[in-house]
């Protein structure tokens, strides 16, 4: 399971960082830490119904997170369908989640780099929702400033649901995970 996040105090509660605050919440779960270093990247593994589950945040930076996973997807020999990329997306709410099992990168920099760097876009792959920033503000500045309490309050209720969704994906599969999530998003 793969990430996108940037490195280093100043980005954590950032939108960007979604994906780094899904896969924390989920070491916190699994009672892990995520501090092994290789590959460019920070790994921690753990055990789900006899299957060995890899935490992997990038340490490349978000636009660049391809390399980190072209490299353990190398060494491990990882099936593409076996990946699951964690990662943020303006084009949907605050708060909702969105599966899908393959796709393009749409305008996102860091998926971009992953699709290129795998020659493939059919992974599957959870979009945490953080809204379009308003119109005075730049896009960069959006993804990189802290949320509010109130914009953690709800971010927090799609995190929940991105682990149950990313349990019932292990459990069965893209498509079941889907039909559960994608409709609205949150299932409480």
């Amino acid at each position: 399971m793969w990430v996108f996040g940037n490195p280093g105090k100043e980005y954590e509660k950032t939108r960007h960082n979604a994906g780094f605050i899904v896969v924390d919440e989920m070491a916190k779960m699994a009672n892990i830490d995520i501090n092994k270093s290789k590959f460019d990247a920070l790994v921690g593994e753990y055990m789900h119904n006899g299957e060995k589950i890899m935490l992997v945040k990038p340490q490349t930076y978000m636009n660049l997170s391809g390399e980190s996973i072209r490299k353990i997807i190398d060494f491990y020999k990882i099936d593409l369908e076996d990946l699951i990329v964690i990662y943020d997306d303006i084009d949907i709410e605050l708060g909702k989640i969105r599966i899908r099992p393959s796709g393009s990168p749409g305008t996102h920099n860091g998926m971009r780099n992953i699709t290129e760097l795998l020659g493939s876009d059919k992974f599957p792959r959870v979009r945490m929702g953080t809204s379009r920033p308003p119109e005075y503000m730049d896009l960069k500045d959006f993804v990189l400033a802290k949320m509010s309490d109130e914009e953690w309050k709800t971010f927090d209720v799609a995190v929940k649901n991105a682990i149950k969704a990313i349990d019932e994906i292990l459990a069965n599969g893209v498509r079941s995970a889907m039909n559960l999530y994608n409709s609205n998003g949150v299932v409480k």
